[in-house]
Protein backbone atom coordinates (compact mmCIF):
# COMPACT_ATOMS: atom_id res chain seq x y z
CA UNK A 1 0.00 0.00 0.00
CA UNK A 2 2.72 2.34 -0.75
CA UNK A 3 2.60 5.24 -3.81
CA UNK A 4 5.28 5.30 -6.25
CA UNK A 5 7.33 8.17 -4.06
CA UNK A 6 7.60 5.42 -1.30
CA UNK A 7 4.90 6.40 0.78
CA UNK A 8 1.70 6.00 1.73
CA UNK A 9 -1.37 9.06 2.47
CA UNK A 10 -3.91 7.38 5.07
CA UNK A 11 -7.12 9.62 5.62
CA UNK A 12 -8.47 9.83 9.39
CA UNK A 13 -12.05 10.63 10.03
CA UNK A 14 -14.33 9.97 12.84
CA UNK A 15 -17.42 11.30 14.61
CA UNK A 16 -19.75 11.36 11.46
CA UNK A 17 -22.98 10.38 13.10
CA UNK A 18 -24.30 9.77 10.27
CA UNK A 19 -23.46 12.33 7.77
CA UNK A 20 -20.37 12.35 5.19
CA UNK A 21 -19.73 15.59 4.00
CA UNK A 22 -19.12 16.17 0.18
CA UNK A 23 -16.24 17.98 1.23
CA UNK A 24 -14.72 14.84 3.47
CA UNK A 25 -15.20 12.61 0.55
CA UNK A 26 -12.93 15.04 -1.66
CA UNK A 27 -9.98 15.42 0.76
CA UNK A 28 -10.20 12.17 0.78
CA UNK A 29 -10.44 10.57 -2.20
CA UNK A 30 -6.23 10.60 -3.13
CA UNK A 31 -5.84 8.59 0.10
CA UNK A 32 -4.20 4.93 -0.21
CA UNK A 33 -6.50 3.82 2.80
CA UNK A 34 -8.94 5.45 4.67
CA UNK A 35 -9.86 5.15 8.54
CA UNK A 36 -12.77 5.99 10.44
CA UNK A 37 -12.05 6.16 13.95
CA UNK A 38 -15.31 5.18 15.08
CA UNK A 39 -18.72 6.88 15.67
CA UNK A 40 -19.85 6.34 12.06
CA UNK A 41 -23.79 6.70 12.99
CA UNK A 42 -25.10 4.91 9.69
CA UNK A 43 -23.98 1.67 7.68
CA UNK A 44 -24.36 4.30 3.94
CA UNK A 45 -21.22 5.85 5.01
CA UNK A 46 -18.86 2.97 5.37
CA UNK A 47 -20.68 1.90 1.90
CA UNK A 48 -19.64 5.72 0.36
CA UNK A 49 -16.25 5.43 2.17
CA UNK A 50 -15.22 1.83 0.97
CA UNK A 51 -16.25 3.36 -3.30
CA UNK A 52 -13.15 5.70 -2.49
CA UNK A 53 -10.92 2.14 -1.80
CA UNK A 54 -9.85 0.39 1.22
CA UNK A 55 -11.44 1.42 4.64
CA UNK A 56 -10.64 0.34 8.31
CA UNK A 57 -13.48 1.19 10.37
CA UNK A 58 -13.43 0.60 14.27
CA UNK A 59 -17.25 1.03 16.58
CA UNK A 60 -17.68 4.50 18.34
CA UNK A 61 -20.24 4.65 20.85
CA UNK A 62 -22.91 5.98 19.13
CA UNK A 63 -22.23 2.79 16.68
CA UNK A 64 -24.88 0.44 18.15
CA UNK A 65 -27.24 -0.99 15.58
CA UNK A 66 -27.35 -4.43 13.96
CA UNK A 67 -24.73 -3.42 11.11
CA UNK A 68 -22.09 -1.94 13.44
CA UNK A 69 -21.76 -4.76 15.82
CA UNK A 70 -19.25 -6.52 13.31
CA UNK A 71 -16.91 -3.93 13.56
CA UNK A 72 -13.60 -4.08 15.96
CA UNK A 73 -13.56 -1.75 19.49
CA UNK A 74 -9.82 -1.37 18.34
CA UNK A 75 -7.63 -2.35 15.42
CA UNK A 76 -3.95 -2.05 14.20
CA UNK A 77 -3.20 -1.41 11.05
CA UNK A 78 0.11 -2.28 9.26
CA UNK A 79 1.24 0.67 6.68
CA UNK A 80 4.62 -0.02 4.91
CA UNK A 81 6.74 -0.30 8.25
CA UNK A 82 4.92 0.93 10.52
CA UNK A 83 1.57 0.11 12.48
CA UNK A 84 -1.40 2.37 13.54
CA UNK A 85 -3.48 1.93 16.80
CA UNK A 86 -7.12 2.71 16.20
CA UNK A 87 -9.26 3.48 18.59
CA UNK A 88 -12.38 5.29 18.97
CA UNK A 89 -12.24 7.03 22.57
CA UNK A 90 -8.39 7.07 23.79
CA UNK A 91 -9.48 6.93 27.33
CA UNK A 92 -9.85 3.26 27.14
CA UNK A 93 -6.80 2.55 24.99
CA UNK A 94 -5.61 -0.87 26.73
CA UNK A 95 -2.19 -1.15 25.84
CA UNK A 96 1.71 0.92 25.89
CA UNK A 97 1.80 1.98 22.44
CA UNK A 98 5.64 2.36 22.57
CA UNK A 99 5.99 -1.45 24.33
CA UNK A 100 3.79 -2.84 20.99
CA UNK A 101 5.74 -0.91 18.58
CA UNK A 102 2.94 1.42 17.36
CA UNK A 103 3.83 4.31 15.67
CA UNK A 104 0.79 6.79 15.79
CA UNK A 105 -2.49 6.28 17.94
CA UNK A 106 -5.57 7.43 16.23
CA UNK A 107 -8.98 8.29 17.97
CA UNK A 108 -12.11 10.63 18.05
CA UNK A 109 -14.75 11.35 20.88
CA UNK A 110 -13.71 14.13 21.68
CA UNK A 111 -14.73 16.18 18.80
CA UNK A 112 -11.57 17.79 19.23
CA UNK A 113 -9.16 17.61 16.34
CA UNK A 114 -4.99 16.91 18.16
CA UNK A 115 -1.69 16.45 16.78
CA UNK A 116 0.43 15.49 19.27
CA UNK A 117 3.85 13.80 20.10
CA UNK A 118 3.98 11.46 23.47
CA UNK A 119 6.73 9.32 24.84
CA UNK A 120 8.06 8.63 20.73
CA UNK A 121 3.96 7.99 19.69
CA UNK A 122 2.24 10.15 17.39
CA UNK A 123 -1.13 10.87 18.71
CA UNK A 124 -3.96 11.87 16.27
CA UNK A 125 -7.60 13.03 16.35
CA UNK A 126 -9.27 13.52 13.25
CA UNK A 127 -11.59 15.87 14.95
CA UNK A 128 -14.98 15.55 13.89
CA UNK A 129 -16.09 15.35 10.40
CA UNK A 130 -20.07 15.13 11.36
CA UNK A 131 -22.85 17.47 12.72
CA UNK A 132 -21.18 20.56 13.87
CA UNK A 133 -21.19 20.65 17.44
CA UNK A 134 -20.63 23.67 19.68
CA UNK A 135 -17.49 25.80 18.84
CA UNK A 136 -15.22 22.33 16.86
CA UNK A 137 -14.47 22.24 13.40
CA UNK A 138 -15.56 20.30 10.75
CA UNK A 139 -12.02 18.30 10.31
CA UNK A 140 -10.36 15.43 9.57
CA UNK A 141 -6.43 14.35 9.29
CA UNK A 142 -4.24 12.89 6.85
CA UNK A 143 -0.86 10.91 7.36
CA UNK A 144 1.98 10.64 5.57
CA UNK A 145 4.01 7.81 6.22
CA UNK A 146 6.80 7.24 4.64
CA UNK A 147 9.61 4.45 5.72
CA UNK A 148 9.23 4.61 9.51
CA UNK A 149 7.99 8.21 9.75
CA UNK A 150 5.06 9.49 10.44
CA UNK A 151 3.59 12.81 9.77
CA UNK A 152 -0.10 14.54 10.56
CA UNK A 153 -1.68 17.40 9.47
CA UNK A 154 -5.01 18.44 10.44
CA UNK A 155 -7.67 19.47 7.23
CA UNK A 156 -10.61 22.34 9.06
CA UNK A 157 -13.54 22.01 6.64
CA UNK A 158 -13.13 26.20 4.98
CA UNK A 159 -16.16 28.02 6.25
CA UNK A 160 -19.17 29.59 3.40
Amino acid sequence: MTTGKGSSLIGVIADTHGLLREWAVAVLKPCDLVIHAGDIGRAEVLADLRRLGRVVAVRGNVDRDPWARTLPKNEVVQVGAVHLYVLHDLSELDLDPKAAGIAAVLYGHSHAPAVEQKRGVLYVNPGSAGPRRFSDPVSLARLRVTGTAVRAEIVVMPEP
